[in-house]
């Protein structure tokens, strides 16, 4: 006999891991002011790309010392401009606890040639970070997004280190605490924890790594749109507005539409909560089915954003071609779309749930998670 569907649907189904949901107020209509057919050098383009900049600020709470720059191609183009530019100068450590933070391990050890100590940990797990030696640099990601394992403090960190730490935060930055000072070099994308448009970036920069960039030049040549010094001093323009390569203005406009919601909603604290409530109704659903868990193995280091899951039910013969199956029934319905795993992370699925998610959603979607795993059983 079919399982019955479930009576009602989620007002939005949209639970990618990135690009993620918009922001619940989103309208085109609200990007009318993007300064279109402008030069982003004009006075226009120079005050809202500025605004992103010191609106970031505020919102995150980045020390005043600190510089922001907008940059291209994303959380990647920002990641490879600190490695490009930062490593090399002492011993490294590499760290990766899932698919991207290996992407910057094969990065470092097979583009720049350093001879880098790496450090993994299975999907599920994360690398100790107290056993580390921070006089050298440390390169690590704040949240797996492909495994839903995150660092749960800085603790770990010391406050007096030799090296610089160069976090990848893409999936934490606005919805988990950042601790700045055990950051040296921080990175995250628009698009996702605030919904923004793809393809631009964000680097922070502590003075401890100004101080690295001014004394430090790599060995190995740096394409034009990696270089952030020139004749031994900090590029400042890149930190005011002035980017690198043409940025778009419309997604500079959406991206100032999303901070501005962002603060209509609490801010940090107000993001934070949104998340913790999202991913807490996943966490509590897991409790009360024993067909499915998280598949961050210690509580402490579960992803409040990129929630990933796994299938344990004895009757599952192929793991990757049930999870797949689900996510389709999901998607065809029109109640969960783009919820598969990622495709190096272990089967099953992986759900948003930053602060752009309403928990309304997330609630009414569940009942049909369990009506597409028991519909995926009795196939």
């Amino acid at each position: 006999m079919a399982t019955q569907q479930p009576a009602s649907r989620p007002a939005n189904p949209r639970f990618s891991s990135g690009p993620c949901a918009k922001i619940p107020t989103f309208e085109l209509a609200k990007l009318a002011d993007a300064p279109l057919g402008r030069s982003h050098r004009a006075a226009t383009g120079k005050a809202k790309l500025k605004a992103a900049i010191e609106e970031t600020r505020e919102l995150l709470g980045v020390p005043a010392d600190y510089k922001i720059g907008i940059v291209p191609a994303s959380d990647t183009g920002a990641m490879e401009m600190a490695m490009w530019n930062l490593l090399g100068e002492r011993p490294v450590t590499m760290t990766a606890w899932e698919s991207f933070g290996a992407g910057w391990v094969t990065d470092v050890v097979k583009q720049l040639k350093l001879d880098a100590k790496v450090l993994t940990a299975d999907y599920g797990q994360i690398v100790d970070m107290a056993a580390l030696d921070y006089n050298r640099d440390v390169v690590f990601t704040w949240n797996g997004t492909t495994s839903g394992v995150r660092m749960p403090n800085g603790d770990a960190i010391p406050a007096r280190r030799e090296g610089l730490t160069i976090c990848d935060a893409t999936s934490a930055a606005f919805a988990m605490d950042l601790p700045w000072d055990k950051l040296d070099v921080t990175t995250f994308s628009w698009q996702k924890v605030l919904g923004g448009e793809a393809a631009h970036g964000m680097i922070i920069l502590s003075p401890r790594a100004v101080a690295r960039l001014e004394s430090y030049a790599p060995a190995w040549p740096l394409p034009k749109i990696f270089r952030l010094t020139k004749g031994g001093k900090l590029i400042d323009g890149i930190f005011e507005g002035a980017t690198i390569n043409t940025p778009s203005m419309l997604a500079v406009e959406d991206y100032l539409v999303a901070l501005d919601w962002a603060r209509s909603v609490g801010g940090l604290k107000g993001l934070i909560k949104r998340a913790d409530a999202n991913a807490g109704a996943i966490w509590d659903f897991c409790e009360q089915h024993d067909w499915i868990e998280n598949l961050a193995d210690d509580p402490a280091t579960r992803s409040n954003t990129s929630v990933c899951l796994k299938f344990n039910d004895a009757r599952i013969t192929d793991g990757a071609a049930f999870a797949k199956a689900v996510a389709k029934r999901l998607e065809t319905e029109g109640v969960a779309l783009d919820v598969g795993a990622y495709r190096d992370a272990p089967a099953g699925l992986r759900v948003w749930c930053g602060g752009t998610v309403e928990t309304a959603d997330i609630a009414a979607m569940l009942p049909w998670l369990a009506w597409a795993f028991e519909a995926e059983i009795n196939a």
